[in-house]
């Protein structure tokens, strides 16, 4: 089955999808070069509600190019920089004394905004880590006795580094299980990364006062939203009238079952990756001009939903075996 493309923009008859999406690349391809499919999957979970974690070596733009999503829809967003003395308060916030009123008053983290970008986030230990998790889950955090609901929308898009492990903490199975989407980044093309270096001479410097420093890819980011939060909430909407059938639920359900009854895999997928593989393909539909959901949706989405859901048995790892080749066989079964 061939898979159906968005309609060309230009067209007076272009979808609000293909509008929405398009508007968005646009923007964000005036500061980031290529990651057209990673722009596709954090459109994904901004339009879904799911967290994503960005897994890839430093240096190809994870962190340039949520900003510059963000930028494109008018968020407010936040960013932390996880490391190994980082606190659960210098994430949620804290009590403080008021000497001058003589009681305690709240003091709101970082993680009162729409998106979080909290980088590197393996670097912080487990229980900072597990400080998210209310917060991801729940949509709100607790702060002393109360309890304060997080903005709408909430979303939590992580980073982390997979080669470089001195100083960095595993994510436990229940953060992990709470993103939507896992996405492996690679390295771009020689044309894309061409392509940068050109952008990177033209930058120029930035002026203040009798000094000067050269710009980054940061500075260039367009500060011209051309999407708004209104705009992001419509689209939600849509996305969540895209027609699932019968038959696409039973493959989802199927699918996930797979990963628990295989012999090589020990921990299997749980219901929430049901849900995230049928949330993810209404998604990923509405982006591609459909008001319904194909099986390509499900085969393209698979490896980010459920490979770090799964973890494989010993005797599996011990023949050399990888989770995406059991994955990739498990999908054959379902065709």
């Amino acid at each position: 089955m061939s898979l159906q493309t968005s309609p060309d923009p230009s067209d007076a008859s272009a979808t609000p999808s293909s509008e929405f999406g398009t508007r968005v690349r646009a923007h964000v391809a005036r500061t980031v070069v290529g990651q057209e499919e990673v722009v596709e999957r954090v459109l994904i979970a901004l339009l879904t509600g799911g967290h994503l974690l960005l897994e890839g070596v430093p240096g190809i733009a994870k962190t340039l190019l949520v900003s510059s999503v963000a930028s494109a829809i008018d968020l407010d967003h936040g960013r932390i920089q996880f490391t190994i003395d980082l606190l659960p308060s210098d994430i949620l916030g804290s009590e403080i004394l008021d000497p001058t009123q003589n009681e305690f008053r709240i003091h709101q983290g970082p993680i009162f905004t729409n998106l979080l970008l909290a980088d590197e986030i393996n670097r912080a230990s487990p229980k900072v880590q597990s400080a998210l998790l209310e917060a991801m889950q729940e949509r709100h955090v607790t702060i002393g006795e109360k309890t304060f609901s997080l903005p709408t929308p909430f979303l939590v898009i992580a980073t982390q580094n997979p080669v470089e492990q001195a100083g960095t903490f595993e994510l436990p199975e229940a953060q992990l299980d709470r993103f939507m989407l896992r996405h492996r980044l690679s390295y771009p093309k020689q044309e894309d990364e061409l392509e940068v270096l050109h952008r990177v001479i033209g930058l120029g410097l930035k002026k203040e006062g009798d000094g000067a420093v050269p710009m980054t890819s940061f500075d260039a980011i367009a500060k011209d939203s051309p999407l708004h939060k209104s705009d992001l909430t419509a689209a939600m909407a849509a996305v969540q009238e895209v027609h699932v059938s019968e038959v696409f639920l039973r493959h989802c359900v199927e699918l996930v079952n797979l990963t628990r009854n295989s012999p090589e895999i020990e921990l299997g997928g749980s219901p929430r990756a049901s849900i995230a593989l049928v949330q993810a393909s209404r998604a990923r539909a509405w982006l591609h001009g459909r008001d319904y959901v194909v099986p390509e949706d499900l085969f393209v989405l698979a490896e980010d939903v459920l490979l770090h859901r799964m973890r494989l048995t010993y005797e599996a790892l011990a023949q050399g075996r990888t989770d995406e080749e059991v994955l990739q066989e498990l999908l054959t079964r379902l065709a």
